[in-house]
């Protein structure tokens, strides 16, 4: 059996995460289940505060990529809202959609 001498170089201790883009990455999952609209928008918040908070660290803070999922599915959620209100909303009032209003009041 051979003995390997240790090597001289050793894994960096990991950075720690940076709370907020935890909290983004939270607030974004919860804003698709538990509390819609809300929970969005304070993904998008603290996602953004979380990216800068990271970026002035100089490195010192991890979670970038919990920042960024944060974002994605707090703005993911702000346009299919938009967009499922759209479709209930806008375009039935323009005479376009699924239902018109002549059909919903039973003319």
């Amino acid at each position: 059996m051979t003995n390997y001498p240790a090597s001289p170089y050793q894994t960096p201790p990991a950075k720690p995460t940076s709370t907020l883009a935890l909290a983004s990455l939270i607030l974004g999952i919860l804003g698709w289940t538990v509390i819609p609209g809300v929970g969005s928008i304070a993904a998008i918040v603290t996602g953004h505060l979380a990216k800068s908070e990271i970026k002035n660290s100089t490195g010192a803070l991890g979670g970038e990529g919990m920042a960024t999922a944060g974002l994605a599915l707090g703005y993911a959620n702000i346009v299919l809202g938009l967009c499922v209100l759209c479709v209930v909303f806008v375009l039935p009032l323009m005479g376009i959609g699924l239902w018109s209003w002549s059909s919903l009041q039973g003319g």
